[in-house]
């Protein structure tokens, strides 16, 4: 078969193929058309999840008489100048949206550019273009796209339901509304207001903190950490959450790079990096991020969605991010977040009628197990004065498990187990970076017996086990002898660690050092060393245990993300008895 050049209809429908596979990428392509087009408003209308209508509005510079039919032919644009692809400013360039949708659709775009007397609309049948006539707008553009894919018909029977078509959609269109703070946008679908937020004002970390309450939760803006750094001609601000606020999946992390909503591996891997040893794997903070570069240092032309983004730099700017971010977490201290409060107040209920019962202790004594506390405050701690300290002062202990102590304002409870398990693993940390973990001799050296696989790969890394304290040497078939601990842990349970080490060495990425790994082998090791639920605390104990969670980082949160103490407000607790 001789070649030959494809008809120009068939192309654009070659494109609506890459470019337009659902209503929702027909709102996104609209809505960043909107936005390049300077608009102050974009007003977005979908029926039928998309499939029968979609309209989408803005009050921006529009586009001339001259120019409506040339907009609607494939690779033209005006936002590409100079045809430099490593300088593109604005969210599209290809110059293939409008064709694409026309070519799937009917489809009408009707403009008056700033300064006319006159709007004018062309329509665009199944890739078939009229000539342009006189209509009626006040300003800006409006397209309206109806029965879309009716060319396609084969691609319109694999969409999904209509509420499902809209909650995409919506998905697409809150990013760009988190990109602009200064645009209003709203989206009505069949009649309904799905999302509106008005222009906002003023800074623009404010205002991006407004908009970001607005459309991610009024949660999000009580317990969110600002972020702005910058090196080497990168900048990243934005916002993230505390730890004990976070989500069973991935859905509310928001990445934005020039102003362009991006789905981009290097920068998800950067805010895993940074929450590695404050959350659970399976858990997920909430992020939105906005990261400003010289255009020439990212590459966006790398998928027909422009959603992925490729850096000149990675490395420099995957450390930024993780930096970043680890500085905010950092100067949280022990801060925990406000839902933890809320969800213990919500969990009381009460109970009026039913006998009252003695609380029950737990039998025995777990001491046996557990790292060394930190030096007792010296004075009379159960006097200690509430208005000293934010975590108050320790009165009481329920269940040999929880620390209750009185704040100014109201009442701390501590989980003792999660919140020593933190301190240790800080202490820990900071011997590591120093250069030098502090070692015990075990007077008796410990056999562990062990399968002859995790055996052989724990020995095969005791040279870089002995940098973090623990010596261990080949004792026999599955065997292994450990000879020092790291003084650190106190009397722990030898032969547990080293159990759940091995586990983790053998399920690991075996070309990693334990180095980098530090936290996974440091988190491991402060678990078997915390002070264990069931011991009873005596008042010294528990006072030194809230001064050393006041002055050290992520105290507010286990090392598996769960929080390490709950706040109640003296209101909220006089809520509960009636009192206000």
């Amino acid at each position: 078969m001789s070649l030959r050049r494809l008809p120009e209809g068939l192309i654009n429908r070659i494109a609506a193929g890459e470019v337009i596979e659902r209503p929702a990428n027909v709102v996104k392509e609209l809505m960043e058309n909107a936005v390049d087009a300077e608009a102050g408003r974009i007003d977005v209308t979908l029926e039928d999840g998309g499939k029968t209508l979609i309209a989408v509005g803005d009050d921006g510079f529009g586009m001339a008489r001259e120019a409506l039919p040339l907009a609607v032919h494939r690779h033209v644009t005006s936002k590409l100048v100079g045809d430099d692809l490593s300088d593109i400013r604005s969210l599209g360039f290809r110059g293939e949206a409008l064709p694409s949708i026309g070519a799937v659709s009917r489809m009408t775009v009707t403009s008056r550019a700033r300064g006319s007397d006159t709007a004018w609309a062309v329509s665009v049948t199944g890739g078939e273009i009229s000539k342009p006539k006189p209509a009626a707008l006040g300003a800006g553009t409006r397209v309206e796209v109806r029965d879309l894919f009716f060319a396609t018909p084969a691609r319109l029977k694999f969409l999904k339901s209509e509420p499902a078509e809209t909650t995409v959609a919506l998905n697409l269109a809150a990013p760009l509304a988190m990109a602009r703070p200064e645009i209003a946008v709203k989206v009505v679908a069949n009649g309904r207001s799905r999302l509106s937020v008005g222009a906002a004002q003023g800074d623009l970390l404010a205002s991006r903190l407004n908009r970001l309450a607005a459309l991610m939760g009024a949660e999000f803006a009580d317990n969110a950490l600002e972020i702005a750094a910058a090196r080497d001609g990168v900048a990243v601000a934005g916002y993230t959450s505390l730890p004990t606020l976070n989500r069973g999946r991935a859905g509310q992390q928001y990445l934005f790079v020039n102003g362009r909503p991006v789905r981009d591996r290097l920068l998800y891997g950067a805010v895993r990096g940074a929450y590695q040893d404050l959350l659970a794997r399976d858990r997920h903070p909430l992020v939105a991020l906005f990261l400003t570069l010289d255009p020439a240092e990212v590459d966006v032309n790398v998928h027909p969605t422009k959603a992925e983004v490729r850096f000149r730099t990675p490395a420099a700017v995957r450390s930024l991010v993780v930096g970043a971010l680890r500085y905010a977490l950092d100067e949280a201290g022990h801060r925990a977040s406000t839902t933890v409060a809320h969800a213990a107040l919500a969990a009381a209920r009460p109970q009026p009628g039913l006998p009252l019962r003695p609380g029950l202790g737990l039998a025995g004594n777990a001491a046996a197990y557990q790292a060394p506390l930190a030096p007792p405050v010296v004075s009379e701690p159960a006097q200690e004065s509430v208005e000293t300290y934010p975590l108050g002062a320790a009165r009481g202990q329920l269940h040999e498990t929880y620390i209750v102590a009185q704040t100014t304002d109201g009442l701390v409870i501590v989980d003792q187990h999660a919140a020593h398990e933190r301190l240790v693993l800080e202490r820990m940390r900071a011997q590591l970076a120093g250069g030098k973990v502090g070692r015990q001799i075990l007077l008796i050296p410990d056999v562990v017996e062990l399968d002859p696989g995790p055996a052989e790969a724990v020995a095969a890394r005791a040279s870089e086990l002995a940098e973090f304290g623990l010596v261990v040497e080949p004792f026999g078939d599955g065997a292994l002898i450990v000879r020092e601990v790291p003084a650190l842990l106190g009397e722990c349970d030898v032969a547990g660690l080293v159990c759940d080490l091995a586990e983790d060495i053998v399920a690991g990425d075996q070309a990693l050092a334990l180095k980098e790994r530090l936290d996974d082998v440091c988190a491991t090791m402060a678990c078997h060393g915390s002070v264990r639920a069931g011991r009873r605390l005596g008042p010294e104990e528990m006072n030194a245990l809230l001064r050393e969670m006041e002055v050290t980082p992520h105290s507010g949160q286990c090392n598996h993300g769960r929080p390490t103490y709950v706040e109640l407000k003296l209101t909220d607790i006089e809520k509960l008895f009636g009192r206000h």
